[in-house]
């Protein structure tokens, strides 16, 4: 199995610092070797964190289920109550009333507590812990790796469309593709072929080019509030597929994470070990500033003749300022205008939202992906990634 790489090079802005990354080495060494406990208090922890959690109260816990499960469901999610007791949802639903089980369910609550404590996962408040975060992001790297290997996606690909490279393949004529990309011999053909005696734009073909110069693709995640649980734990994992593969082929990748401001920045780099720290702390929240996204996203590409492709992540249409939907298009435009591609994976968009979604990708010369099986979103990213 594979493990993190615990010696990191933390980039920021055009140069690389050496540096070490606070990962308790023997964390990922018991992972590895399958320590059930340490796994279980990583996916405690990662499922705490799922739910905009950043601390463990068992009698606060406890307190909040017997008050109002339904309420305690919708604060710590699901898997979070199921990890922390060790009762499935149903059991602790059917029996809650029962003081024999609420003393049963108290005891195992407390009892986690205090083996995250005596593990420094947790503070004496509470608190994860820098130990405990490199335990929950180690766990979800693992988790993902497995996931890979089971939807058959850890396939080295050789072969990468880019904007810099040698000419290969044709495709159809796309808005905003350069007209010096057209393929003129193979868009005549496909006109006389129609019948046409001019050229019009759906004859239109461009050259596809060959990897060979470096990639920069930055993961842009919304951290709005109505991706906190099940959709934020599956973008994290998707995250981290991508910076797997990218940095497995000498790509840079980096983070950014968006609400109604800037939530957490990682620069292009190779250094995998930096970029699932900073995933792991994800915390959804907030609104959608899909604008402020795209212009930090301009600061971070390097100024370098390289592939520079921001996929953006997102739930909603932008929320925040007085006319969001066209701030959003301006920054697209320019981004484009600075040779930044934009892909949008849209997690269950309505009508409004599609379509809004639809113009990003179509200025940003980018694809449209509609998520509608969330399982599926880290095929869909590393499917996004392989067509740039």
């Amino acid at each position: 199995m594979i493990t993190p790489n615990l010696d990191i090079k933390e980039q920021k802005k055009g140069y690389e610092q050496k540096g070490s990354l606070d990962i308790d080495e023997d964390l990922s060494h018991s992972i590895v070797e399958g320590n059930k406990q340490r796994t279980q208090q990583g996916m405690i922890l990662d499922s705490a964190l799922n739910q905009g959690l950043f601390a463990f109260n068992a009698d606060m816990v406890f307190e909040n289920i017997v008050k109002d499960y339904s309420n305690a469901d919708r604060i710590y999610g699901e898997n979070f109550l199921r990890f922390a007791s060790g009762f499935d949802n149903n059991t602790i639903k059917k029996n809650i009333r029962f003081p024999e089980f609420q003393r049963e369910l108290k005891n195992k609550l407390k009892q986690t507590e205090n083996e995250l404590k005596d593990d420094d996962l947790i503070d004496d408040k509470g608190s994860i812990t820098d130990k405990g975060f490199s335990l929950a992001s180690i766990v979800l790297y693992m988790q993902e790796l497995d996931d890979l290997r089971a939807k058959g996606l850890g396939e080295r690909k050789t072969k990468k469309a880019m904007i810099y490279g040698d000419k290969e393949n044709t495709r159809n004529f796309r808005s905003h593709d350069r007209y010096k990309d057209i393929a003129i011999k193979s868009s005549i053909r496909k006109a006389l072929r129609r019948g046409h005696k001019e050229l019009t734009t759906e004859d239109l073909k461009v050259f596809e080019r060959d990897s060979k110069g470096k990639i920069c693709v930055v993961y842009g995640l919304d951290a709005s509030g109505s991706m906190r649980g099940k959709k934020i734990e599956l973008c994290k994992k998707a995250g981290i597929a991508l910076a797997f593969k990218a940095i497995d082929e000498q790509d840079n990748v980096g983070l950014i994470v968006f609400g109604s401001e800037i939530e957490e920045v990682v620069y292009p780099t190779k250094d995998f070990s930096q970029f699932i720290k900073a995933i792991v702390k994800i915390k959804a929240k907030k609104q959608t500033d899909i604008a402020l996204t795209i212009e930090k996203a301009i600061e971070m590409f390097p100024k370098d003749n390289v592939t520079k492709h921001l996929v953006l992540i997102t739930d909603a249409v932008p929320t925040v300022g007085s006319d969001p939907n066209k701030n959003t298009l301006n920054l697209v435009e320019r981004a484009a205008n600075f040779g930044i591609t934009i892909s949008v994976i849209g997690i269950e968009l309505n009508k409004e939202s599609t379509e809004f979604a639809k113009r990003i990708s179509e200025i940003g010369r980018g694809r449209l992906y509609v998520v509608k099986d969330l399982e599926n979103l880290d095929k869909i990213v590393l499917q996004d990634y392989y067509s740039i």
